[in-house]
């Protein structure tokens, strides 16, 4: 039997990595995850090992050239994003990838960007909120004044994504969608790197940009591999790829983050405020993109409703859409918009509501549904301004609840909401990017499937 044309995605997580094999019609023929025990900085800190990173990429990629089952045709990469890996002149790793949830030191943050215009201006003109080391280019300013020898050891910074493709294929690249996601590195008004980064001599340590769809190198056995893209970047290529109609992907998970490909202004303060930022799609444009922490508060409060009615965590699951709830707890998006304030980033209302005003756990779990659609309104709204989006797409596991879903649709009556199941989206978007560099089909039809939730219904 022939062995059967794939394409390899290695998609980087923080927490899991995963290999997975696509065949020509982009479904997962093969795929397996490994978890890893973080080690720490030289601060204590936790931070990914990189070692054991690097040996993992090469170990995978032999066994499964070893597996006769697959001809690899190519290779490329998903990973997350505001995380540098630094080589020496010898092109070795020698410092630790530091953990982009690291505290940052207020008198460096201070020092920086009260000399370059101030903290609205820089934010503004790179699309990127005041986030510390989740600001990615802020890690080499620590290191240039904290650790000026090491800094000056620097010969290539590599954002994560490019450094999985060096490590399989030697070749030295940036690429838009790691440098565009909130890395204070990039002006989006003039399309290139802010003037602070040469400034400092951080443009000395970049490679060359290539395009996300490049092929950096290949392998002795005259495989392509691809230069990697950021994992957020990446989820929205299966979108841009299957509907030309402008739409909002609602990406939900620990962060729900609506994301508009559509919406290229310049942020505002306001914007700002509300946790509001850009990435750059893998064709370059913006994508504006607002976050909430809806995921998160959504796993505490079930805590919280399991403990009080002495059910299991996960009973909310079996929880279906009642319609006379639904009506009742709609917020709509056009009475939402004076809502203001730090409502993106704290806890919903919820928090506050005493369980015995509820006579049923059913009752209570809708209303913690409804507390965090108040603010998903404000957060989707906030991106959905001044564009003629006509499409909500939902993936992640609120996709896969029925009175999210509703509310969502009934807050949004002139716009369509669907649910969507995209299985691994960023390794899909990875292999996109890459198509037709080695797949010499066209693209399937259908590679996203949908649910429309556009009446209420029982869910």
């Amino acid at each position: 039997m022939a062995a059967l044309p794939v394409i390899l995605i290695y998609d980087v997580g923080k927490t899991n990595k995963k290999i997975l094999l696509f065949n020509e019609e982009y479904k997962v023929v093969f795929e397996k995850s490994q978890p890893f025990a973080e080690t720490k900085d030289e601060d204590g800190f936790p931070c990914e090992d990189l070692q054991q990173l690097t040996a993992w990429l090469n170990e995978s990629l032999a066994m499964v050239l070893a597996d006769n089952r697959f001809h690899v045709k190519a290779i490329n990469f998903s990973g997350y994003g505001a995380s540098f890996v630094y080589l020496n002149a010898a092109g070795e790793t020698f410092l630790p990838l530091y953990n982009y949830l690291k505290p940052y030191p207020e008198a460096l943050k201070h020092l920086f960007y009260s000399s370059y215009g101030g903290e609205s201006l820089v934010a503004k003109q790179t699309a990127s909120p005041v986030l510390g080391s989740l600001n990615s280019g802020m890690q080499l300013y620590r290191l240039k004044y904290e650790q000026p020898g090491n800094f000056e050891k620097i010969t290539q910074a590599l954002h994560l994504p490019q450094y999985l493709s060096y490590v399989l294929g030697g070749g030295l690249h940036a690429e838009i969608t790691s440098i565009g996601c909130h890395t204070n590195l990039w002006n989006f008004q003039d399309q290139q790197y802010h003037p602070w980064v040469k400034q400092e001599g951080l443009d000395l340590k970049f490679p060359p940009i290539r395009q996300s769809a490049a092929i950096g190198s290949t392998t002795d056995d005259g495989i392509k591999i691809g230069i990697g893209l950021h994992d957020s970047s990446a989820a929205l290529i299966p979108y841009l790829a299957s509907f030309s109609e402008p739409f909002i992907l609602l990406s939900t998970g620990t962060w729900c983050i609506s994301l508009n490909p559509f919406n290229h202004s310049l942020l505002t303060d306001y914007e700002l405020q509300h946790d509001c930022l850009c990435y750059l799609s893998y064709q370059g444009n913006p994508v504006k993109a607002s976050r909430l922490f809806a995921g998160f508060e959504h796993e505490e409060q079930v805590k919280r409703l399991a403990a009080h009615y002495n059910v299991a965590t996960d009973y909310y699951k079996t929880v279906k859409a009642e319609a006379a709830w639904i009506s009742k707890l709609i917020p709509r998006a056009g009475k939402m918009q004076n809502l203001t304030g730090d409502v993106m980033k704290g806890s919903s209302h919820f928090e506050n509501r005493s369980l015995d005003d509820f006579q049923t756990y059913e009752e209570a779990y809708h209303y913690l549904i409804a507390d965090i659609m108040a603010q998903q309104v404000i957060s989707t709204s906030i991106v959905l301004r001044g564009t003629t989006v006509k499409r909500i797409f939902v993936d992640g596991g609120f996709s896969q609840n029925p009175i999210y879903m509703h509310l969502l649709s009934e807050s949004f009556p002139d716009i369509e909401v669907f649910a969507a199941t995209v299985p691994q989206s960023s390794a899909l978007g990875a292999a996109l990017a890459i198509h037709t560099e080695w797949n010499s089909k066209s693209l399937p039809s259908e590679i996203i499937g949908l649910k429309l939730y556009s009446t209420m219904q029982q869910g």
